[in-house]
């Protein structure tokens, strides 16, 4: 099950580093999105897309935007999510594109990216890391 990130609460940490994109689709703050090689758009990322850079996202929006407006994306350092957390946990990339989920909601037929560790109930650490294959 994923989390359920109140967009509103998503929040940078101090000296996040961070990068401006342009939305390629609807995006919202929380979602991990990936750069479209052949766009260089922001897209939703998702563990069990068909295309190998969907499955491996840049960041986290920071905030939403239609088609062709700008967005910040979060790529590393620590994020107040805008959901509730269990500290020590693994999160990943889920199946749902635009989605996190606990480590323990990965399945078959999905490629495991780390998005980060809750730090506490709220911020997550984030620190990408893709294993490039399915489960």
């Amino acid at each position: 099950t994923d989390i359920v990130i109140t967009a509103t609460s998503v929040v940078a940490g101090s000296g996040a580093p961070t990068v401006q994109r342009v939305a390629g689709e609807t995006i919202t703050a929380g979602q991990p999105v990936y750069r479209a090689a052949a766009t260089g758009l922001a897209m939703k990322a998702d563990s069990n897309s068909a295309s190998a850079e969907a499955r491996v996202p840049e960041g986290i929006a920071l905030n939403g935007g239609a088609v062709n407006q700008p967005i910040l994306v979060q790529t590393g350092g620590s994020l107040t999510i805008g959901a509730t957390l269990t500290a020590g946990v693994a999160y990943y990339l889920s199946d749902t594109p635009g989605g996190i989920c606990p480590v323990a909601d990965v399945g078959s037929g999905e490629y495991p990216c780390v998005i980060g560790i809750a730090t506490s109930t709220t911020v997550l650490k984030l620190g990408i890391q893709a294993a490039g294959v399915a489960l």
